[in-house]
């Protein structure tokens, strides 16, 4: 819902970054990898509740997945770069949530109805995007992109955001991932909508 609007914002602050990194031949695929790292230490951290250092290292994960997009701009994006980013931003959604039912088994109901609803958010994401594909659809309101990235109101900023949230206030991770959840379901339902609409 937001990614659209953050986009030119972000460009311009991480751009520059962009440039000199790829001038010192850091490759956007590497940096991809290693903030996929971070988000991976985010969900260990919060299976030991270090609920702060979890929050932490998500943000250094979206600074990094900002990043990786900079260089790629620079160098010119590639099929795989956009495919590893997008499969490891979606490993890296669901392995939060996995966090916190390892934390605490009185998540795990909230955490698997959560990672159900990333499923259906994903799978309607990816699958339109093919669609788009055999279409000859494009835009680049979200800024330059291997496929086409279709919106909702779950997208990349809104999901941060919640996820920073559950680590900001734990006890309500319930309520918060539930609430996530069904806003996952309504994303999913208006994208099939839009693969319907071009029947």
């Amino acid at each position: 819902m937001f990614d659209a609007a953050l986009r030119p914002v972000i460009d311009r602050i991480l751009d520059p970054l962009g440039r000199f990194l790829m001038r010192r031949n850091v490759t956007a695929t590497s940096v991809t990898i290693i903030g996929f790292g971070f988000g991976l230490g985010a969900a260990v951290a919060v299976m030991f509740g270090a609920f702060f250092i979890a929050a932490m290292l998500i943000v250094v994960n979206r600074f990094c997945d900002g990043l990786d997009g900079a260089i790629a701009r620079q160098a010119g994006p590639s099929d795989f770069g956009g495919y590893l980013d997008i499969v490891l931003d979606f490993i890296f959604y669901s392995s939060v949530p996995l966090g916190f039912a390892l934390y605490d088994a009185a998540n795990a109901q909230a955490a698997a109805f959560l990672i159900f609803s990333f499923i259906g958010t994903g799978v309607s994401f990816l699958a339109y995007a093919i669609l788009a594909e055999k279409r000859g659809i494009s835009t680049d309101i979200r800024g330059q992109k291997s496929f086409y990235y279709l919106g909702g109101l779950t997208e990349g900023a809104e999901t941060i955001i919640f996820l920073i949230a559950i680590c900001i206030w734990p006890s309500w991770f319930f309520h918060l991932a539930c609430g996530f959840a069904l806003l996952c379901w309504i994303t999913t339902v208006t994208r099939i909508h839009a693969a319907a609409s071009l029947r």
